[in-house]
Parts: C-alpha cells; structure tokens; sequence
C-alpha cells in the first residue's frame, strides 16, 4: 500500500524515473487527475545527440553506402 509522501524509484525505458504520492485516490479517475496525484522528481532526459550524417530533403532513398554509414552511426 502506499501512503501520502512515499517515493517510487523504477528504470522504464532505459530512463530513471522517481515520483512521489502526493494523493492517494481510491477509485479510477481520469489522466489529468491522476497525475495530479503524483510529484515527478525524475532527472531530466539526456539530450539528443546531433545528427551527424544529414541527407537533403528531396534526394531520394538512400544508396547502399549511405545506409551502411547510417548503421555505423547508430551503432
């Protein structure tokens, strides 16, 4: 059971979340409700890194190349 004040830590996603009970609601209720009963003390999200390998909109599908760069890149 959770209580007023208690702090859930969970990984989702690969990302690190921690929320605290602010209000304990006994019935189901609508999203906007429900996350009002939550304080979100999460870190914020890493930022995207910057899009190294750019193709100009238009140029049509990518070559054989390029798409074996674009997986290097991922990877």
């Amino acid at each position: 059971m959770l209580r007023v004040g208690d702090r859930v830590e969970a990984r989702l996603n690969g990302r690190d979340r921690v929320l605290e009970v602010a209000k304990v609601i006994a019935k189901r209720v609508g999203a906007p409700e429900a996350a009002s009963c939550v304080v979100d003390d999460s870190p914020p999200p890493p930022g995207k890194e910057d899009a190294v390998f750019v193709r100009e909109r238009g140029s049509g599908r990518p070559t054989k190349k390029d798409r074996r760069d674009l997986d290097r890149m991922r990877r």
